[in-house]
């Protein structure tokens, strides 16, 4: 029998302040709070969005160094810019639409939330303090949690013009986060690299970059890069790019010096004009993956009115300067190739590589299909879930598919799994290690040929057919080695499909503690220790792969309880992926073994 309705009158409208408001909508001002420990939490969005206003100062002229202290959560950010008109201090920090960013003449190509990022900050903050230098003369305010505490203002006819903030992220909003400082640094440099000249000092450390959108994709590429990138830059727009050995393209863009994650119209405009000026110069028609397929390159635009999809701007929508973009960046690239003829031959000499290996690939496509034909119309390792027998519904994101490695851990995940949601993938011993490996060798590879079968990737990882990939081996040193096969696979030749989020790992517990009347499941020693000594009379048991688990037990570790752990590998934050697979999963034993011998760590017993 369903509840009676609750009373619903006058007294149930709220109307909240513009503040309160963001303290209880935290998502559509920041995005996501996390816990410090990824470089998208909070509290680096709140450094993010004070130094984007101090970076405004700079893109209009004022002000070439931004001064940042850390100590522990207390954050301190001084430009040298215009600072805030004394009169409006208050206003700018704690009322939203209010600001100057909406003045084109103030403020062309702003980076910040459009008068709203400061004030979210203001408002998440348990401290903080404005305090602006203009002209000789001061003004400072001090809030808590957006309540203002106390104004000040004077003569300081010493202090250089400027804005000086200062703000600790509120704990009961942000527990027990820290700012790591590989997450600091690499936002930093990125700042700094998208606007040359400009010099950010944080607790000593200079970031300063000459070259531009180059620095970014040396950051990222490493040594990978066949030429040095050949790099446009004008006061609104700047490009660059180079060829790498990769399977896949890498692309970055920004728009008034704010990452676009999920890029836009700038990057769609990009990727065409690129095809279109390689073609030009190279009097060809080669089609846009056999040109993009190992580019790596990065665009930054200025625009005075920006329309982004979303409050944290992941995405541009400016629809109206694509044309016109598209066909100047073919006139820049074409220029680029025509100056740069060494280059320009490793691109075209790349380019013919590529579209060779293609039909070589699709040759090796066809006989994998015929041949996968003739053993079995279905795959023969796969259990799929029903949510894939409705066409509606080809990738459901609720839909999972756990890979497993042999028979005994696969029984146990497919007689409790649920039918519906959930798929199984059965692996044959262990994968091919695939660190050194052409395409063709994954195709003429039975096992991962089903593999991605499976996952309907043969072709694109945009036709993934699960909204879940899930690792689920053994917590011992096989299993391990198994995963890393696996990472191998998925990092070398799919990496969208991780970068998207797709790709998981299924934890389970290593021990059961129980005595007459309570089990517990330990995925850790610490959590064993302590299990043992508040079950008295407790007897331990040691799963050493997942078939040893009971298919009653196993219904708990892959239901709604289950833990999972994502494999994140995110732009501007991890090392490059291609250098890591090499050493670690590549030919180079001797390597490995020095690497192990001079970090290995022996404990001796008293």
């Amino acid at each position: 029998m369903a509840k009676p309705n609750p009373i619903y009158d006058e007294s149930k409208i709220q109307t909240l302040s513009s503040l309160e408001h963001i303290r209880k909508r935290i998502g559509m001002y920041i995005g996501r709070l996390g816990n410090g420990t990824q470089y998208d939490d909070g509290i680096y969005i709140l450094l993010k969005e004070v130094v984007d206003n101090s970076i405004d100062e700079f893109i209009m002229g004022c002000g070439k160094r931004i001064d940042i202290t850390i100590a522990g959560h207390d954050v301190t950010v001084r430009d040298y810019g215009r600072g805030i008109p004394l009169g409006k201090v208050v206003d700018c920090v704690s009322r939203i639409n209010t600001g100057a960013k909406y003045n084109d003449d103030v403020f062309q190509f702003s980076a910040g939330l459009n008068g709203v990022g400061t004030k979210a900050v203001n408002a998440l903050s348990s401290h903080f303090r404005v305090r602006s230098h203009r002209g000789g003369e001061y003004a400072e305010a001090v809030f808590e949690r957006g309540v203002l505490k106390s104004q000040s203002s004077g003569k300081c006819p010493k202090e250089p013009d400027g804005t000086l903030i200062e703000f600790t992220p509120d704990a009961d909003i942000f527990p027990g986060t820290d700012f790591l400082p590989e997450h600091v640094s690499k936002r930093l440099r990125l700042c700094a690299c998208l606007q040359p000249g400009l010099k950010i000092v944080c607790n000593g450390e200079e970031y300063l970059s000459e070259n531009g959108l180059v620095d970014v994709l040396l950051d990222e590429i490493g040594d990978e890069g066949l030429y040095p990138p050949l790099r446009y830059s004008s006061p609104t727009l700047e490009l660059a790019f180079t060829n790498t050995n990769r399977y896949s393209e890498t692309f970055f863009s920004f728009v008034n010096g704010q990452y676009t994650s999920d890029g836009g119209t700038h990057l769609s405009a990009f990727r065409e004009g690129l095809l279109k000026g390689v073609n030009e110069y190279a009097k060809a028609k080669y089609d846009g993956d056999e040109v993009r397929e190992s580019i790596a390159g990065a665009i930054s635009i200025r625009i005075q009115e920006p329309q982004f999809e979303g409050q944290t701007k992941n995405k541009l929508g400016n629809t109206e300067i694509r044309s016109d973009l598209v066909a100047k960046i073919r006139d820049i690239v074409e220029d680029l190739l025509h100056r740069n003829p060494e280059a320009a031959d490793i691109l075209v000499k790349k380019i013919e590589e590529t579209r060779a290996v293609r039909k070589e690939l699709q040759t090796v496509k066809k006989l994998a299909r015929e041949r996968s034909k003739a053993v079995s119309l279905r795959i023969p390792q796969l259990k799929d879930c029903k949510v894939h027998l409705d066409p509606k519904r080809h990738r459901g994101e609720e839909s999972m598919i756990f890979i497993t490695e042999g028979l005994s851990a696969a029984g146990s995940i497919t007689q409790t799994r649920n039918v519906n949601t959930q798929g199984v993938f059965t692996l044959r011993g262990k994968p091919l290690n695939v660190a050194e490996k052409t395409r063709a060798a994954m195709y003429e590879n039975e096992e991962l040929y089903n593999l991605m079968r499976a996952l309907n990737i043969e072709d694109s990882t945009s036709g993934l057919r699960f909204g879940k990939v899930i690792m689920a081996t053994d917590a011992d040193v096989d299993g391990l080695h198994i995963r890393n096969l696996l990472l191998t696979f998925f990092l070398r030749f799919f990496a969208p499909l991780v970068y998207s989020g797709r790709l998981w790992i299924l934890e389970t517990p290593l021990f059961r503690v129980r005595n007459k009347k309570e089990t517990r499941y330990c995925y850790t020693e610490a959590e064993r220790d302590a299990a043992q000594k508040s079950l008295r009379g407790s007897e331990t048991t040691r799963f050493k792969g997942l078939g040893e688990i009971s298919p009653g037990e196993f219904k708990a570790f892959i239901g709604p309880k289950m833990r999972l752990t994502p494999v994140r590998v995110e732009k501007f934050q991890e090392p490059t992926i291609s250098p890591i697979l090499r050493f670690y999963m590549g030919g180079n034993t001797p390597d490995r073994r020095q690497f192990i011998m001079d970090h290995l760590r022996v404990e001796v017993e008293e």
